[in-house]
């Protein structure tokens, strides 16, 4: 079995509602995450290995803890993403900041962002939302806990 079936099987089992609980994912990836005082403020997350503070799976991710929650969840989602398409980058330390958010990413940040929407806003759940009489963007956002510019790009809307 690949590392990215078992993904998809731990994420297949978190995605049964929403809103989509990010911290569990992360921890059945063998990823202990932390909410870290004192980032400045231009810094949303970071995933780092540590024998330390890492899980199972030698890794930790911290994230802002004076950033919103929706933020929050977005950049653990997207530490997710580095983590299981590119491990092999990520070294001591991989940290997410304004930049990468900003549109002028690169290939592996715009594959993070990608899959990161994926974990938050999976289609089949938002087809589940809108058989239930969601569908706003406000919403939709609302129900699934992300801001509602995420949720707009997700569903091809203009922002």
């Amino acid at each position: 079995m690949t590392a990215y079936s078992t993904f998809n099987e731990i994420l297949a089992n978190h995605q049964r509602q929403y809103p989509v609980q990010t911290v569990p994912i992360a921890t059945a990836l063998g990823i202990e995450v932390y909410k870290a005082s004192g980032l400045p403020d231009t810094i949303s997350g970071r995933i780092y290995r540590s024998f330390e503070d890492g899980g199972s799976s030698g890794y930790a991710i911290d994230v802002n803890a004076d950033h919103h929650e929706v933020r929050r969840r977005f950049t653990i989602a997207h530490e997710i993403a580095h983590f299981v398409l590119h491990r092999d980058k990520i070294g001591d330390e991989m940290f997410d900041d304004y930049l990468y958010r900003s549109g002028l990413s690169n290939k592996q940040e715009w594959e993070a962002n990608a899959l990161a929407a994926d974990i938050l806003m999976p289609r089949h759940l938002i087809a589940v939302a809108r058989s239930n009489g969601l569908n706003t963007v406000h919403e939709l956002a609302m129900a699934f806990n992300v801001s509602e510019t995420a949720m707009s790009i997700r569903l091809g809307r203009p922002a």
